[in-house]
């Protein structure tokens, strides 16, 4: 998943240490924890400082070590300089995360934050923790058990808007039912690839034709590519006008396997999530219609917030909250914004944000591209 990202440490870091620091800073909304209750209440000092375990899912997908690590313990070191980060990323096993987890409680943690591989087997690991009196802040995906916070983005939203800019670029060509698409969803043991799913077939049911359709384990680019050679050769070249593809590595197998097939240029219009670089640069080029851009700082910093607030026994005071039900309890959790990347917006977006910058994107062969679009 996919989406992600950002730069700098900024003075919106610094005041959101105050505010937790504080733990009087307004738009905290709901106040009690996961399960209904207050939080677990945490011992921690950040004067004195405290191991914080960060568990991070895969690594084929480019932000996790790319952002989300460097941009979490950045925050996590404005707010508690004297915390020890312990890091780990579970390559997608999700039995070696619970491993990671138990060796992490081991050595003295007193908060996690966990991306889980798989929200269901990740129960394990918030019962183990929770059993300790160790709070957890369930980051980007939503697992299972009473963990204390949750922070995301708003995951159908996320699918509406892939949705939405596919059946807006398939319009403009004509109707929208003249042929098939493609969808290539995210796979089956990350509930937020069931969101993106929901929250696409939601716009797309009932005015497209939905010709193939998979769901793709481990969100695998080269899986991707094999399913759009199989769409091909079921459906016919023709009859292929647009792919919904859940993210940005499976856009790439997508456009991969349509140009090893023989589409001719333009292609159809392929979505995307997580604004990763070679995505935006597919959209520069022409090959990729849009990405999906969640901006990876906001997120991290908030998990940190949640975590240490967590640790220390105090609430989380950042931004407004909601509830969101994880099978076991009503979580406390924030939930932010997506927003669509398309050839148009991206000077606006991940330039502006500095999350890539213009010799970034622009390099090599992306330098022609760059100049006709008008971003260099």
């Amino acid at each position: 998943m996919a989406s992600r990202h950002r730069g700098r440490v900024t003075a919106a870091g610094v005041l959101l240490a105050a505010c937790l620091v504080a733990a009087g800073c307004g738009g905290g909304g709901d106040d009690d924890g996961g399960d209904g209750q207050q939080p677990p209440a945490g011992q921690e000092s950040t004067a004195n400082g405290f191991k914080i375990g960060l568990l991070l899912p895969e690594s084929k997908t480019t932000r996790y070590e790319t952002f989300d690590r460097p941009l979490i313990q950045a925050q996590l070191s404005q707010l508690c300089n004297k915390c020890q980060v312990l890091y780990q990323n579970a390559d997608q096993d999700p039995a070696k995360q619970q491993s990671q987890a138990e060796a992490m409680l081991t050595q003295g943690v007193k908060v996690l934050i966990l991306d889980p591989v798989d929200a269901k087997s990740a129960g394990a690991i918030v019962n183990n923790a929770r059993s300790q009196n160790i709070p957890v802040v369930s980051y980007d995906r939503l697992a299972e058990g009473p963990i204390s916070y949750y922070v995301s983005y708003d995951n159908r939203k996320v699918g509406q808007v892939q949705g939405q800019a596919l059946l807006d670029a398939l319009t403009r060509g004509g109707d929208p039912k003249r042929g098939d698409i493609v969808m290539i969803n995210g796979s089956p043991t990350d509930p937020n690839a069931a969101d993106f799913k929901a929250g696409a077939h939601s716009v797309l049911d009932g005015k497209v034709n939905i010709g193939q359709e998979y769901d793709t384990p481990d969100w695998s680019p080269d899986r991707a590519q094999q399913e759009m050679e199989q769409a091909v050769t079921a459906l016919g070249r023709s009859r292929i006008i647009g792919v919904y593809a859940a993210n940005d590595g499976m856009a790439g197998g997508a456009i991969a396997a349509m140009k090893g097939g023989g589409f001719p240029s333009p292609l159809p219009p392929v979505t995307g999530q997580d604004a990763e670089l070679a995505g935006v640069q597919r959209i520069v080029a022409g090959e990729q219609y849009m990405t999906v851009y969640k901006a990876i700082k906001p997120e991290a910093e908030i998990a940190a917030a949640m975590a240490v607030a967590a640790a220390t026994g105090q609430q989380y005071a950042g931004r407004p909250t909601q509830k969101r039900n994880n099978g076991t309890a009503d979580v406390t959790s924030v939930l932010l914004d997506p927003v669509p990347v398309t050839r148009d917006n991206i000077k606006d977006t991940v330039i502006k944000d500095g999350f890539y910058t213009r010799e970034q994107i622009c390099s090599g062969a992306f330098a022609e591209p760059c100049a006709a679009a008008g971003i260099s």
